[in-house]
Protein backbone atom coordinates (compact mmCIF):
# COMPACT_ATOMS: atom_id res chain seq x y z
CA UNK A 1 0.00 0.00 0.00
CA UNK A 2 2.77 2.47 0.91
CA UNK A 3 5.43 1.20 -1.47
CA UNK A 4 5.21 4.46 -3.39
CA UNK A 5 5.81 6.65 -0.35
CA UNK A 6 8.95 8.70 -0.38
CA UNK A 7 11.25 8.85 2.62
CA UNK A 8 9.99 12.24 3.81
CA UNK A 9 6.40 10.97 3.93
CA UNK A 10 7.45 7.87 5.84
CA UNK A 11 9.53 9.81 8.35
CA UNK A 12 6.60 12.18 8.94
CA UNK A 13 4.32 9.24 9.77
CA UNK A 14 6.99 7.63 11.99
CA UNK A 15 7.59 10.87 13.89
CA UNK A 16 3.83 11.30 14.33
CA UNK A 17 3.67 7.81 15.83
CA UNK A 18 6.58 8.59 18.17
CA UNK A 19 4.82 11.74 19.35
CA UNK A 20 1.65 9.74 20.10
CA UNK A 21 3.63 7.13 22.04
CA UNK A 22 5.57 9.75 24.01
CA UNK A 23 2.42 11.73 24.85
CA UNK A 24 0.80 8.57 26.20
CA UNK A 25 3.81 7.18 28.10
CA UNK A 26 6.17 10.08 28.80
CA UNK A 27 9.87 9.63 29.52
CA UNK A 28 11.41 7.16 31.94
CA UNK A 29 10.55 3.73 30.53
CA UNK A 30 12.82 1.13 29.00
CA UNK A 31 13.71 1.31 25.32
CA UNK A 32 11.93 -2.01 24.73
CA UNK A 33 8.61 -0.54 25.91
CA UNK A 34 8.85 2.35 23.47
CA UNK A 35 9.86 -0.03 20.70
CA UNK A 36 6.81 -2.26 21.24
CA UNK A 37 4.43 0.70 21.45
CA UNK A 38 5.87 2.49 18.41
CA UNK A 39 5.70 -0.76 16.45
CA UNK A 40 2.03 -1.09 17.41
CA UNK A 41 1.30 2.54 16.48
CA UNK A 42 2.98 2.33 13.07
CA UNK A 43 1.35 -0.98 12.16
CA UNK A 44 -1.94 0.65 13.13
CA UNK A 45 -1.09 3.44 10.68
CA UNK A 46 -0.89 0.82 7.94
CA UNK A 47 2.89 0.57 7.67
CA UNK A 48 4.90 -2.62 7.33
CA UNK A 49 7.24 -2.61 10.32
CA UNK A 50 9.73 -5.27 11.36
CA UNK A 51 11.29 -5.38 14.83
CA UNK A 52 14.81 -6.42 15.78
CA UNK A 53 15.97 -7.08 12.22
CA UNK A 54 19.31 -8.90 12.09
CA UNK A 55 22.02 -6.89 10.39
CA UNK A 56 25.01 -8.98 9.35
CA UNK A 57 28.25 -7.42 8.23
CA UNK A 58 30.76 -8.53 5.68
CA UNK A 59 34.47 -8.71 6.41
CA UNK A 60 36.98 -9.87 3.82
CA UNK A 61 34.26 -11.59 1.83
CA UNK A 62 32.79 -13.43 4.82
CA UNK A 63 29.34 -12.62 6.21
CA UNK A 64 29.67 -12.25 9.97
CA UNK A 65 26.67 -12.50 12.26
CA UNK A 66 27.81 -10.08 14.96
CA UNK A 67 24.51 -9.56 16.74
CA UNK A 68 23.67 -6.17 15.28
CA UNK A 69 19.93 -5.53 15.20
CA UNK A 70 17.85 -2.74 13.73
CA UNK A 71 15.20 -1.75 16.29
CA UNK A 72 12.52 -1.00 13.69
CA UNK A 73 12.67 -1.27 9.91
CA UNK A 74 9.77 0.60 8.33
CA UNK A 75 8.60 -0.32 4.84
CA UNK A 76 12.09 -1.73 4.20
CA UNK A 77 13.15 1.88 3.67
CA UNK A 78 13.69 3.65 6.99
CA UNK A 79 15.74 2.48 9.97
CA UNK A 80 14.44 3.62 13.35
CA UNK A 81 16.92 3.33 16.20
CA UNK A 82 15.39 3.94 19.63
CA UNK A 83 17.08 5.06 22.81
CA UNK A 84 15.94 5.87 26.33
CA UNK A 85 19.03 7.65 27.63
CA UNK A 86 19.89 10.88 29.44
CA UNK A 87 21.20 12.38 26.20
CA UNK A 88 22.21 11.21 22.76
CA UNK A 89 25.95 10.80 22.36
CA UNK A 90 28.17 10.76 19.27
CA UNK A 91 28.33 6.94 19.51
CA UNK A 92 24.55 6.79 18.93
CA UNK A 93 24.95 8.83 15.74
CA UNK A 94 27.81 6.56 14.67
CA UNK A 95 25.59 3.54 15.30
CA UNK A 96 22.75 4.66 13.03
CA UNK A 97 25.15 5.79 10.32
CA UNK A 98 26.86 2.38 10.46
CA UNK A 99 23.49 0.62 10.26
CA UNK A 100 22.61 2.68 7.19
CA UNK A 101 25.93 1.86 5.56
CA UNK A 102 25.75 -1.87 6.36
CA UNK A 103 22.12 -2.17 5.24
CA UNK A 104 22.47 -0.12 2.08
CA UNK A 105 19.50 1.99 3.13
CA UNK A 106 19.50 5.75 2.83
CA UNK A 107 17.38 7.15 5.68
CA UNK A 108 17.32 6.60 9.42
CA UNK A 109 15.75 8.15 12.49
CA UNK A 110 17.47 8.19 15.86
CA UNK A 111 14.92 8.75 18.65
CA UNK A 112 15.56 9.32 22.34
CA UNK A 113 12.35 8.87 24.31
CA UNK A 114 13.92 10.01 27.58
CA UNK A 115 13.18 13.68 26.91
CA UNK A 116 10.45 16.03 28.09
CA UNK A 117 9.56 16.82 24.46
CA UNK A 118 10.10 13.95 22.03
CA UNK A 119 10.82 16.38 19.18
CA UNK A 120 14.00 17.35 21.07
CA UNK A 121 15.11 13.71 20.92
CA UNK A 122 14.61 12.99 17.21
CA UNK A 123 17.36 13.22 14.62
CA UNK A 124 17.08 12.30 10.93
CA UNK A 125 20.06 10.92 9.01
CA UNK A 126 20.50 10.37 5.30
CA UNK A 127 23.33 8.86 3.29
Amino acid sequence: MLAGYIHSELTKIIIGGAIRVHKALGPGLLESAYEACLHHALVGDGLVVNRQVALPLEFEGVVVEAGYRIDLLVENKVIVELKAVKSLEPIHEAQILTYLRLSGLRVGLLMNFNTLRIRDGINRYAL
